[in-house]
């Protein structure tokens, strides 16, 4: 297993990666597995645990509202180790430009082929989604974090979050007035009806990944980045741990007042679900940082590792290619036999073939920088 880990590109920190894997895990399966486990083995906890893997339907948090801000988070946190040593290298800032736009329009393209641009239907068009928003949001904080200074970025983000939380308090949307945020009322869905064409995800009056909730999207890609100075600074790594748990827990204290009037949720991506959101993504960086690379526990987290090198890819494949196709070749002349359990691991299954596909591309060291 050590040599395994060995085939991990140089100059990576593995807890990053394996974080990365973790949250990448629930997209790729792992939510509709465990769903599907806690539902058949009923037990008082197990509707609980199922619900929070179920986003909340308008204001609230669950433990599946964190997976996409986490990821903004990881973008972020890698910035300044990716980009700041192109410009420790004193690499031409023209040059380092040109290597954020490319990331930032290849991620774009793939957002337009995973949205279902060859079908060439537009009028059902989604024009935003996660890709989207992933490749905005990283365009936007790389060109912040390489001309600017580490407290520059963090009042960027705190003003973000402040005009943000403004805008939705006080700009009035035409028949119902301002600082209503319902899903009919709210600023943010009022712009997505009347900019975006096309269809919505994930609610009827607005769109998931929208155009305003774009901006403090951005300030979550930024206490990513923050985070990461820290984890590069050359502090000692249990002071590093200590900050991150107190800085976690500053985040989620101040989430958790600001919603009082602002109240987190995910749909229009609330600046008190940035912070909140923020907080446990803080947290969990602290926590897989200790085991891994702290304490050196790093062979349970091969399996996250293989998906955290490639979360582009797979995200994109399983939309494009149905995996369940080869865990079929394998399980269907038994797994009917299997009663109630047959649901279950098929999922089992459909997960580990995805799994099997990033680590053949691990073993061949491929690995999409997108």
């Amino acid at each position: 297993m050590q040599q395994q880990i060995k085939n991990v590109p140089s100059g990576r920190i593995l807890s990053i990666d394996a974080l990365r894997g973790f949250d990448m895990f629930w997209i790729i399966g792992g939510d509709a597995f465990f769903q599907t486990f806690f539902r058949l083995f009923k037990l008082p906890f197990t509707d609980s645990l199922a619900s929070q893997l179920d986003h909340s339907q308008w204001h609230g948090f669950t433990f599946y509202d964190l997976i996409f801000p986490l990821f903004l988070f990881i973008v972020g946190l890698s910035m300044p180790f990716a980009l700041g040593k192109r410009m420790e290298k004193g690499e031409p800032k023209k040059q380092i430009y040109m290597h954020i736009i490319k990331r930032a329009v290849t991620l774009f393209v793939l957002a337009l082929i995973y949205n279902g641009l060859f079908d060439f239907n537009f009028s059902h068009y989604r024009y935003t989604g996660v890709l989207h928003r992933i490749a905005i949001c990283y365009f936007i904080t790389a060109i912040i974090m390489i001309n600017t200074k580490v407290r520059a970025q963090a009042i960027i983000a705190g003003a973000i979050l402040l005009l943000y939380w403004g805008a939705m308090a006080l700009i009035p949307v035409p028949g119902f007035g301002a600082g209503v945020l319902t899903p009919e009322g709210n600023l943010a869905g009022y712009l997505d009806r009347l900019l975006l064409p096309g269809s919505f995800c994930c609610y009827t009056f607005g769109d998931n990944e929208g155009i305003i909730s774009m901006i403090p999207a951005v300030a979550t890609t930024l206490l990513g980045v923050l985070a990461g100075h820290w984890l590069k600074s050359a502090v000692p790594q249990q002071k590093k741990i200590l900050w991150l748990c107190g800085g976690g827990v500053i985040l989620l204290l101040a989430g958790w007042v600001w919603g009082l009037v602002f109240p987190i949720n995910k749909l229009f991506w609330s600046s008190s679900y940035v912070l909140w959101a923020g907080g446990w993504s803080v947290l969990l960086l602290a926590l897989f940082y200790w085991i891994i690379d702290m304490r050196g526990y790093r062979r349970w987290a091969f399996v996250f590792i293989v998906i955290g090198l490639n979360p582009i890819t797979i995200y994109v494949a399983q939309s494009l290619f149905n995996f369940k196709i080869i865990a079929d070749i394998f399980i269907h002349g038994f797994v009917d036999h299997l009663g109630i359990l047959s649901g279950l691991f098929t999922l089992f299954c459909v997960l580990l073939v995805k799994w099997l596909f990033l680590y053949f591309l691990y073993k061949q060291k491929i690995f999409l920088k997108a």
